[in-house]
C-alpha cells in the first residue's frame, strides 16, 4: 500500500457533501482520443476507509491494468492541491489498489479526485471525486453509523424496488464515517434471478455468473463484493462516507471458525483452511481496511477518532476454538489469548472519552456460534467475556459501549451485575442493528450470565416469519451522536425510511482510579 505525505498547513471548511459517484476531474489530464474504450474505467464505486486525525485509505478498482491517481485537497474546487499519489492497480489484485494518505489536516472535510491510467498506453481514464472527513484533534461533535448484513439470503438488487435502500437512507444521515459489523458478502448464499415474496409477488434480482452459487474460488469470493458495486446506492454512499470494515462468517461460509472450516483444496501446511485464506484475500483486496505492520491481515485494530472516541474494531471468528459454542470441554475462546491481551492493554491504555467495541456478534445473545449458551454462570466462550469484564472493572476503565449486527433485528441491551449470574463488572451498553439488505428475523432470546436487559428490540413477528424481504422495511441501522462540549453519547436506533425508532443519552463517568497491584519479588 502506497503512503502519501504532505505539509501541514490547512483551514477549516463546513461539511459539504455532494453526489460524487459521477463527477468528472475537470483538471486532471484527459487523453486526445475520442474513443471511451481505449480509456481505463473505474470498475464498481470508490471507498475510503480507516479515517484517523491525519491519515485515510482510498480504494478503487479497474478495468485493465493501471496505475491510480489521487489528488487532494481541502476545497471542493480542488483550486488547491494539498497532496498526490498514485499506485497500482494489478491483476494479482484483481485490478484493485489502495493508497494510505498520510500528514492529513485533522478535522477537515477533504475531498479526493481519483482516475486511472492504462499502464501499457499511458491514457487517462475516467476520473471521479469522493470525500472524507478526518478526525478532529480537539473536542468535536462526532456522528456515525453501524450495521451489517448486505445481500444476504439471496435478496439481492431489484431495482424497481429501489435496490440497496439503506445505503441511500443512511447517505441522508450525513455521518463522519460508518462502521460495517460483518457479512459485507454472503459467500454461501447465491443470488437467483428471481425469489417469490410472502404477499405474492416477485422479487426480480441483477444478476451476475461469480454471484450465481455458493463462492468457493477466488474469482467468485471477489465476484460477491463485485456485486455490491452494481447498486448505485452502494456506489454513492461509499464515496461520500469513510468506513471502518470488520467481517463476520458469511465473507467465507455460514459458522466458520479456523478450525474445521475446509472445502475439496484441504488445508496450508500451518492448517489453515484454504478456503479461509481465499476468502481472507478477497476481503483484503475489496475493503479500504490498512495494513497494520506486524499484523498484516488482521482484521483487528484500533481507530483513534479524536480526543473523545476510540473504536476498537475486533475480530470473533479468526481466533475461536471451533465453529460452536458447545460440548463438555469447560474450556472456549472467541477472541483468543492473544487478542484478548491486546483488547485490555489497549482499553487500559486509551485517553478517549468513549470507548467502542465494534463486535460482528453480540454477548448475551444465546447462540451457538456466538458466546451465550443460555442461563447461568460464565461457561466456555462466557470465560473471555467475564475476564475482559472484570479486568475493565478493576482497571477503572469506563464509557465503553458494544456495537454489534448480525442477528438481523435491532436491539438495545442494558448489562446489569445486580441482574446477572456473574457479576465482577461494571454496567455497560451493547446495541444490536441489522441487517442493511437481508433477510429480517424476530428478536432472539438473552440469558443472565452477564444480565441484559432489553431496553428496545423490533424484528419479524411470528405472523411475519423470518427471513422477510428487505422490501418490508424491516432494516435497521444505527446512529451515534458525541456532543463535542458536554461529551454525551446519543446511540438512536433507526429503519430504512429514517425512522427514529428508539434513542438513549448516555452521560459519560469519570474515569475510575486504577486498582493498585501488589509487587512479588
Amino acid at each position: 500500500m502506497a503512503t502519501l505525505r504532505a505539509p501541514r498547513a490547512w483551514t477549516r471548511r463546513q461539511f459539504l457533501v455532494r453526489s460524487a459517484s459521477s463527477l468528472a476531474i475537470a483538471s486532471l489530464a484527459k487523453p486526445s482520443i475520442s474513443r471511451a474504450a481505449d480509456r481505463p474505467q473505474i470498475a464498481g464505486g470508490i471507498q475510503s476507509g480507516d479515517v484517523s486525525d491525519g491519515s485515510a485509505v482510498i480504494w478503487a478498482r479497474a478495468d485493465r491494468p493501471a496505475r491510480m491517481q489521487v489528488e487532494c485537497s481541502t476545497v471542493e474546487s480542488f483550486k488547491t492541491i494539498i497532496a498526490s499519489a498514485s499506485g497500482d492497480a494489478l491483476p494479482d489484485a484483481d485490478l484493485t489498489s489502495k493508497l494510505l494518505l498520510a500528514d492529513l489536516p485533522p478535522g477537515q472535510d477533504i475531498f479526493y479526485r481519483l482516475r486511472f491510467d492504462d499502464i501499457a498506453t499511458g491514457l487517462a481514464g475516467e476520473g471521479r471525486i469522493g470525500h472524507f472527513r478526518t478526525a478532529p484533534a480537539a473536542s468535536q461533535s462526532i456522528s456515525f453509523l453501524w450495521s451489517g448484513d448486505t445481500a444476504g439470503q439471496g435478496w439481492g438488487i431489484d431495482v424497481s424496488r429501489g435496490g440497496y435502500r439503506s445505503y441511500r437512507t443512511m447517505l441522508d444521515n450525513r455521518p463522519d464515517f460508518f462502521i460495517h459489523s460483518g457479512d459485507h458478502i454472503y459467500a454461501d448464499c447465491p443470488i437467483p434471478s428471481e425469489l417469490k415474496l410472502s404477499n405474492g409477488e416477485t422479487w426480480r434480482n441483477v444478476v451476475t455468473e461469480e454471484k450465481s452459487e455458493v463462492a468457493h474460488t477466488l474469482a467468485q469470493l471477489r465476484g460477491n463484493y463485485k456485486y455490491n458495486h452494481l447498486d448505485e446506492h452502494f456506489r454513492a454512499f461509499h464515496a461520500e462516507v469513510p468506513m471502518f470494515a470488520q467481517w463476520d462468517d458469511h465473507e467465507v461460509t455460514n459458522d466458520w471458525s479456523p478450525i474445521g472450516t475446509y472445502d475439496e483444496t484441504g488445508h496450508e501446511d500451518d492448517g489453515t483452511p484454504r478456503l479461509v485464506a481465499r476468502a481472507r484475500r478477497a476481503f483484503f483486496d475489496f475493503m479500504p481496511i490498512r495494513d497494520i505492520g506486524a499484523r498484516q491481515g488482521r482484521v483487528c485494530r484500533k481507530i483513534a477518532y479524536g480526543p473523545l472516541l476510540d473504536v476498537f474494531m475486533i475480530d470473533m471468528r479468526s481466533f475461536r476454538d471451533e465453529s460452536w459454542n458447545k460440548g463438555d470441554d469447560q474450556r472456549g475462546w472467541i477472541l483468543g489469548a492473544e487478542q484478548l491481551a491486546w483488547l485490555k492493554r489497549e482499553l487500559a491504555a486509551s485517553r478517549a472519552t468513549w470507548k467502542v467495541i465494534a463486535a460482528d456478534l453480540p454477548i448475551g445473545l444465546i447462540s451457538l456460534d456466538a458466546v451465550a449458551l443460555g442461563n447461568g454462570p460464565p461457561d466456555r466462550r462466557e470465560h473471555e467475556i467475564a475476564d475482559l469484564l472484570s479486568s475493565i472493572k478493576r482497571a477503572g476503565i469506563r464509557n465503553i459501549v458494544w456495537l454489534t449486527a448480525d442477528m438481523h433485528y435491532t436491539a438495545a441491551h442494558y448489562y446489569d451485575p445486580n441482574k446477572a449470574q456473574f457479576q465482577d463488572f461494571e454496567p455497560f451498553w451493547e446495541f444490536v442493528s441489522g441487517p442493511l439488505h437481508a433477510g429480517s428475523w424476530g428478536p432472539g432470546e438473552l440469558d443472565d450470565t452477564f444480565g441484559p436487559v432489553a431496553m428496545y428490540q423490533q424484528g419479524c413477528s411470528a405472523a411475519q416469519g423470518e427471513n422477510l424481504a428487505p422490501c418490508f422495511g424491516l432494516q435497521f441501522f444505527g446512529r451515534v451522536d458525541i456532543d463535542g462540549r458536554s461529551g454525551v453519547m446519543t446511540v438512536t436506533l433507526k429503519d430504512v425510511d429514517n425512522r427514529h425508532l428508539w434513542s438513549v443519552d448516555i452521560v459519560p463517568q469519570p474515569q475510575g482510579r486504577p486498582a493498585v497491584v501488589a509487587q512479588h519479588s
